[in-house]
């Protein structure tokens, strides 16, 4: 059975014998890299949240870079900023993280926040960060993106890498506070998502990606946690080809029926996947949806107005290279909403 202190660990109701985490929970942090976007810095918020949310300690990484910016609001449109990570005010990169820790102090009083810098190729630091992180808070600004801490030629390679899950974050307008004066941090309660009590921003339920193929107890533990955590409901989202198994074309769309819908011929259904854990976590709502057709097209539908999308990433143990699976990349280019991408076996 997963342990109370890290209930998505890949230990499971059965099988009580699997690895436990490379470090003790005493140990572990959350970790936000941070770059001085509003991608990052909206990151860094999101991570906050999840510190106090855990009630473990924050880390904000940040890598020197040649030019840095400071806290920035972007236009109130409700969108994106037009020109992701655009340098409004030059400041020195010391500064970055320093400012973004004072920010979160504030927002947060009692959050204990620790900051790290230093030169060096942003992927390898993080993935230095990451080795005793409990999770990785990135922003994004898309994969097509170049330049910054939040390109694809970072950020794939961390997530693939990672030995803990990571988490993607896009910039939320709504989230800034206007810029104080020079040298000064916005920053008061209500800024840090869940700062101000246990709601989250832009609520929603947790939705979760899972290959019934293969279902992996990190992965669905890690999403009940998510969900209890939050209060919020959990949907459990299972993609096959029909072309896969019937000869189909697989460009259909099959509504749930009883018992969460059609499956792959030769898996367990999803509802005997998820028994053991509706009965750990009884507080946590599931709902259970089989779908037919491309499942990345599917999980970012699912996935609009929700608080978190988890899926799962299979560990490499390759040195090189960055792919984290199809389905994964498919939802950290299209979903809006925050992505956590989980490493299992």
């Amino acid at each position: 059975m997963p342990s109370p202190s890290s209930p998505w660990s890949p230990s499971s109701p059965s099988s009580p014998s699997s690895p436990s985490s490379p470090s003790s929970p005493s140990s572990r942090s959350v970790v936000a890299g941070v770059d001085g976007s509003a991608e990052s810095l909206a990151a860094a918020e999101w991570a906050a949240a999840e510190a106090r949310r855990r009630a473990l300690p924050l880390r904000i990484v940040h890598i020197g870079q040649d030019r840095a910016a400071s806290l920035v609001r972007p236009p109130m449109t409700g969108a994106a900023p037009a020109s992701a990570g655009a340098v409004l005010i030059r400041r020195r990169p010391g500064r970055v993280p320093r400012e973004v820790a004072e920010r979160l102090r504030r927002a947060a009083p009692g959050l204990d926040v620790a900051v790290e810098q230093g030169p060096g190729r942003p992927a390898r630091a993080l993935l230095r960060s990451a080795r005793d992180a409990e999770v990785l808070v990135l922003g994004s600004r898309g994969l097509g993106a170049v330049g910054g801490l939040l390109a694809g030629s970072v950020s794939l390679p961390v997530i693939a890498h990672a030995p803990c899950p990571v988490v993607v974050v896009r910039a939320r307008a709504a989230a800034w506070a206007p810029p104080g004066p020079a040298g000064d941090v916005p920053g008061a309660a209500g800024d840090v998502p869940g700062a101000a009590g246990d709601a989250v921003p832009g609520g929603g339920e947790v939705v979760l990606g899972l290959d019934l193929a293969r279902p992996s107890d990190a992965l669905v533990g890690y999403a009940f946690d998510a969900a209890a955590s939050r209060g919020a409901a959990l949907r459990v989202v299972h993609g096959w080809s029909a072309g896969a198994g019937h000869g189909g074309s697989g460009s259909a769309s099959a509504a749930p029926g009883p018992g969460g819908g059609p499956s792959r011929p030769g898996t367990p259904p999803l509802t005997g996947v998820l028994r053991p854990w509706r009965d750990m976590y009884a507080e946590v709502p599931v709902a259970e949806q089989c779908v037919v057709g491309s499942p990345g097209e599917h999980l970012a539908e699912a996935a609009r107005g929700a608080s978190l999308l988890v899926v799962g990433r299979r560990v490499r143990h390759a040195a090189l290279g960055a792919h984290i699976g199809p389905v994964a990349h498919a939802v950290l280019r299209h979903c809006a909403a925050p992505v956590a991408v989980v490493p299992h076996a």
